[in-house]
């Protein structure tokens, strides 16, 4: 495999970590904590699509159904998993998350069983750069756009970001917290839901969305958990260099080299390569 295939074939799976990395980076932005259900929650949705495809055979009505059903989830787990647990202490959510990563899947299992089904490409992906692989840059790219200027150009994306780290003073100059948070979990598990219709095809299976976190999550650490930019640019990165490794080094070493890349960005800077310091007063 020639290196301009390799660089565009990842810059496509770039744009798939970077999806579902910006979804983890509206989380953190707006509660200060890593959605681990996250992955589960993309996979229902791509589900949903799949069943709407199958019954109606078209995609677009499915990737619809996929994006409101993602809107919805998020929400609910905020009001009903999340908020009860907001004086619990931060170690709480992430165990209820991974809880609910675990039941979702086993959902999954048993309504679509665990044997992979075919899922539709957007559009034809046959060639180099295919059309599928050219709207995955682009949607990635707009999603990423429209995440930069909710929140540094809009009233509800700046409310959003005070609700998260000061919640108190937030809601004496009169934001409603709660409602931010979860306007926070539906726009993210909305994107979610759209990495995951990016990332399931050809099949999908309960489990096609592990990876996908992995690389996801590395992508979001790597650019800055708190910075969407920064973690599109991070997904793109690391799916080029995993695109080499497996190309000249072999798909063996594809996991180890997202780990030795974590590892040597967070030494340098542990915040991500664009990542804000915050400097706290001790």
């Amino acid at each position: 495999m020639n290196l301009s295939t390799l660089l565009l074939s990842g810059l496509s799976l770039g744009a798939i970590y970077a999806a579902l990395g910006l979804s983890l980076v509206i989380i953190f932005r707006a509660t200060q904590m890593v959605n681990f259900a996250q992955p589960a929650l993309a996979l229902i949705c791509a589900y949903l699509a799949y069943s709407v495809n199958r019954a109606t055979d078209g995609y677009w009505l499915g990737f619809a159904v996929a994006i409101a059903a993602g809107a919805v989830l998020g929400a609910l787990t905020e009001r009903l998993l999340i908020r009860p647990l907001r004086d619990s202490g931060p170690l709480a959510p992430v165990i209820v998350t991974l809880g609910l990563l675990l039941v979702l899947q086993a959902v999954a299992g048993m309504i679509w069983t665990a044997e992979p089904r075919s899922f539709p490409y957007a559009f034809d992906f046959r060639g180099v750069f295919s059309p599928a692989a050219l709207f995955t840059v682009l949607v990635v790219l707009g999603t990423a756009g429209a995440m930069v200027l909710l929140f540094k150009a809009t009233p509800l994306g700046l409310r959003m970001r005070a609700a998260a780290f000061r919640p108190e003073v937030a809601a004496l100059v009169g934001v409603r917290v709660g409602r931010m948070l979860t306007v926070g979990w539906t726009l993210a598990a909305a994107v979610g839901a759209l990495a995951g219709l990016l990332a399931a095809p050809p099949f999908i299976h309960p489990n096609a969305m592990d990876t996908v976190f992995v690389y996801a999550l590395t992508a979001a650490v790597i650019g800055g958990l708190d910075n969407p930019v920064g973690t599109v640019i991070g997904g793109f990165l690391l799916g080029v260099v995993l695109s080499l490794v497996s190309g000249y080094l072999g798909p063996e070493l594809v996991t180890l080299a997202a780990l030795g890349i974590l590892v040597i960005v967070l030494s340098v800077r542990p915040d991500g390569l664009f990542g804000q310091r915050v400097a706290r007063r001790v």
